[in-house]
């Protein structure tokens, strides 16, 4: 590589990164010296803002320190290893600014409210005549009650799986229902 007189060539450039990945100081100096000013340059042209630049030259810099052993000169040379890191770091904050923020009054991010001991004990009242009442149903329907609400199956599912036709499977829940309202008070619905 030709240039001006302070240009390493390439040879210099992988052994200040072979230095870096042996915490040689120096090396990490030189590196820095020259790559610093160019990295920020290349992040400004990606239009990130001046103090954003120099965070990020920092951040890219500290990178080069921390996983110098990870360069290997067999597949790129120095330069194009750093300015992916400086790439891939400005690729990262443009992902990040673009996530929308949190908004802490989101109903989904709240806690959920206590529930009061009456509201607990009434529950607990109506779960019991529930239960009561599925008692008092034929075992088929209280089956066919399990696997469309507990397990969630559709009409055509419990169909299948208990090889029942389907307008069989559908009046015999009828018939369940109907017999748990008459059982039941209309607050236990």
């Amino acid at each position: 590589m030709t240039g001006p007189p302070d240009t390493p060539d390439r040879d210099a450039l992988n052994a200040w990164v072979s230095g870096c990945a042996n915490k040689d100081r120096t090396a990490f100096a030189r590196l820095f010296a020259h790559f610093a000013p160019r990295i920020k340059n290349y992040l400004k042209r990606l239009a990130t803002d001046d103090a954003a630049a120099e965070d990020m030259t920092q951040e890219v810099m500290l990178t080069i320190w921390r996983k110098a052993e990870l360069f290997d000169p067999r597949q790129a040379s120095a330069s194009t290893w750093i300015f992916r890191i400086a790439r891939n770091r400005r690729i990262d904050a443009a992902r990040r600014a673009a996530k929308p923020a949190l908004d802490p009054e989101e109903p989904l991010l709240q806690p959920t409210a206590e529930t009061a001991p009456d509201d607990a004990a009434h529950a607990g009242e109506r779960e019991a005549r529930v239960r009561e009442a599925l008692k008092a149903l034929p075992g088929e329907q209280v089956v066919l009650l399990r696997l469309a609400f507990f397990d969630g199956l559709s009409h055509t599912e419990i169909a299948e799986r208990e090889g029942l036709p389907l307008g069989t499977v559908k009046s015999r829940l009828r018939l369940a229902f109907d017999k748990l309202r008459g059982g039941l008070d209309a607050d236990d619905i």
